[in-house]
């Protein structure tokens, strides 16, 4: 008789990876495919819609699914295991595009907020859209191409040039100029303190606005600043001048450079090719105009003041400043230009002053401010020398 120690020991019995048939008909059901650790953790991540579990299911029988490599289950928990929902966003409000500035959202499409406490941003910034319910209800009329905006712009040109031929100086035009300033930047301070004014200030100017000036200052306010101080401190016709390369070719950069500029180079952010070309052809036909025809046309009045006229219809190349520094006692009379050659040099430059002075960026100001002021320096500062 055999001892114990040589007794055959008892088959163990192998655990299937899978479960039977006849456990898997009976449990199909309660079945689910593998899931791994990465799995799983991405699943959460992602927002999946996970399996319900079953009430009163054991522990160590669901770990048992879990290691189970059979894909076997029935077609609706497939469907189950395949469904995904969209990720689940973080708590709290979505952040919303900034356009480039890092300003948090507030509550609509501006990337602008309105500083707590602080004054109001008066640089000039790309406007959004979603402020102004005009701008979404006209948005191509109004907020795409700024049609009120631009006559209004336009406007002002005509306006000054009718002033001008009816012989109003430009020292009786600043008091009206600056009447109208006090109170506008009064009710546009006043505005930014109370939203209700803020509110009905929209509903009544809203077409004319651009939605940045909404929790900014309005531009008619650096209009009138940029138009007083040129007309105020500057000689009739540079004053003049100024203001209508303002009206006409700050108007003719934005309206081309919207139409074009996408199918021309870029000079900087903002600032198309398409853009300062035009505000360049239309500074060169307003001086051809104002100097060639306007101002012989009308004449001269006697109450104009000493000194009104910086262009006189001659140009000298080699200035007396210059030829005083180098000591030069030749004579340069043919230095001197006159006539439609002396015209068409000053119109050539009066071009390049308006693009160059809509096109420069001077700490983010606004450019109806710093187009009339930067064209008149730059006439004056020409004329000055070659005049």
């Amino acid at each position: 008789m055999p001892s114990n120690q040589d007794a055959i020991p008892e088959t163990p019995r192998v655990i299937p990876p899978s479960p039977a048939s006849s456990e898997r008909r009976s449990s199909s059901r309660d079945y689910f495919g593998p899931t791994t650790r990465s799995a799983a953790r991405r699943r959460q991540r992602l927002g999946e819609v996970t399996e319900e579990e079953k009430d009163g299911a054991d522990s160590d029988k669901e770990r048992s699914r879990a290691r189970s490599r059979s894909p076997t289950g029935s077609p609706e928990s497939t469907r189950r295991r395949n469904r995904r929902s969209r990720p689940k966003m973080p708590a709290g409000k979505p952040k919303a595009q900034t356009n480039g500035h890092t300003a948090s959202s507030n509550g609509y499409l501006s990337p602008l907020t309105k500083p707590g406490g602080g004054w109001p941003d008066i640089s000039r910034s790309p406007s959004p859209l979603g402020l102004i319910p005009l701008h979404g209800r006209y948005r191509s009329f109004i907020h795409r191409h700024e049609i009120p905006r631009k006559l209004l712009h336009v406007s002002i040109g005509f306006l000054t040039l009718h002033l001008y031929r009816r012989g109003i100086q430009p020292l009786q035009i600043t008091p009206w100029l600056f009447g109208a300033l006090v109170p506008i930047a009064t009710i546009d301070i006043v505005r930014h303190q109370s939203e209700t004014v803020n509110n009905l200030y929209i509903r009544c100017v809203g077409a004319l606005m651009r939605e940045t000036e909404v929790s900014g200052y309005n531009g008619v306010i650096w209009y009138l600043v940029g138009a007083y101080t040129v007309l105020r401190f500057l000689p009739k016709d540079i004053g003049v001048m100024s203001v209508l390369l303002l009206s006409w070719c700050d108007t003719a950069a934005s309206t081309f450079g919207r139409l074009y500029g996408r199918h021309t180079f870029q000079l900087r952010k903002g600032k198309s090719f398409a853009g300062t070309l035009s505000a360049w052809l239309v500074g060169v036909i307003t001086a051809a105009a104002f100097w060639g025809y306007f101002v012989p046309y009308i004449g001269t009045f006697p109450n104009d003041p000493e000194g009104s006229f910086m262009f006189t219809g001659q140009l000298n190349l080699i200035p007396d400043s210059f030829k005083n520094l180098i000591g030069w006692t030749a004579d340069t009379s043919s230095a001197i230009i006159s006539g439609p050659f002396a015209l068409g040099v000053m119109s050539i430059v009066s071009g390049l002053v308006a693009a160059g002075s809509e096109f420069v960026d001077i700490f983010g100001m606004d450019d109806n401010l710093t187009i009339p002021i930067l064209s008149g320096i730059g006439l004056w500062g020409f004329l000055k020398i070659f005049g």
